[in-house]
């Protein structure tokens, strides 16, 4: 088990909302972490993008729609949902090995278009200060008070606007207008950013080069297609939960199949995540069971979750 990382930006004392359901022993025993777990899980996603990534060329280059079709949509999915890894690496809970969750966090959001460098501060005060207006920084993202904004909201319009605007600002090095960036990590960041623009700008410069539209093919496209079902899951995790700082409702988990589990590396667990977010991904389950009892927000399932999101905008679902 590896110590808390104290190199992060240090925010203003825990606000009063949270409260702590298990026991020290038992929290000790969730928390160990495990390279083996977090290899096999990552080598798991692997092999559903390379499967789903190589049936979708095969199936294109033959005209195989019926193979290619599905196969796209599922490395879309595949890929968007390396959003987890970037999630949990960047917690540095995945693997022992800071290296390791440093590494594979910044590759993660190299395919998913995420920057795991900015990510951590970002992430590190949504956590802080879930739900808080005015300083939770997800609440600065446009959220649905309307169907059609629900709607541009799950096709990934809105998503793909603001990674478009945060890239191209950061790598200007515009970056004062995210106040959770220390200045001792604002050149950290922005090199990192601009590592990353420069090596989309080389895929799509070998596609130029070639004379044919990899870039769009094997990752453009695909993500957007996928985008949508990363939507659908991560509106479910706060929207319609109380904006307050009160742990037991701000958060919402989601009981759902394996699949989307096993690609979103247990985050549906997301109410249990919130309240203990040294427990890895793998232990996320077993602490369910244990604290189940205690979520106001739980829904079974993500259609039920986004049929309640809509129902609280006032409209409805048949």
């Amino acid at each position: 088990m590896t110590t808390v990382d104290v190199s992060l930006p240090q925010p203003d004392p825990q606000p009063k909302g949270r409260v702590h359901l298990l026991s020290s022993a038992r929290l000790k025993q969730l928390n160990i972490r495990s390279d083996l777990k977090g290899g096999m899980q990552l080598f798991g996603h692997g092999v559903v993008i390379l499967v789903s990534g190589s049936l979708w060329i095969w199936g294109l280059m033959s005209e195989l729609w019926s193979v290619a079709l599905p196969a796209v949509w599922i490395y879309g999915i595949s890929l968007a949902t390396l959003f987890a890894p970037v999630h949990e690496c960047v917690h540095r809970t995945a693997f022992v090995s800071r290296r390791w969750n440093d590494g594979v966090a910044w590759i993660s959001g190299l395919f998913s278009f995420y920057n795991s460098t900015f990510f951590r501060y970002y992430h590190r005060w949504h956590h802080r200060y879930t739900q808080i207006p005015g300083k939770d920084p997800e609440l600065s993202d446009p959220k649905p008070h309307a169907l059609s904004q629900y709607l541009l909201e799950i096709s990934g319009g809105y998503w793909w606007i603001g990674r478009l605007q945060f890239f191209s600002c950061v790598a200007l090095g515009q970056i004062d207008r995210y106040p959770f960036v220390p200045d001792s990590a604002k050149a950290g960041v922005i090199r990192s950013v601009r590592i990353q623009v420069l090596i989309y700008g080389l895929g799509i410069a070998w596609s130029i080069g070639l004379a044919y539209p990899w870039f769009v093919i094997l990752w453009l496209l695909p993500l957007i297609l996928g985008q949508p079902v990363l939507r659908f899951i991560l509106l479910a995790e706060h929207t319609g939960c109380s904006d307050d700082d009160n742990s037991l409702t701000n958060t919402r988990t989601t009981l759902t199949i394996w699949p989307v589990r096993f690609l979103m590396w247990n985050m549906p667990f997301h109410a249990e995540h919130h309240l203990y977010p040294s427990i890895p991904f793998h232990a996320l389950s077993a602490a369910h069971q244990d604290l189940r009892s205690h979520w106001i927000q739980i829904e079974s399932g993500y259609v039920q979750a986004n049929r309640q999101i809509i129902a609280g905008l006032g409209a409805s679902v048949e």
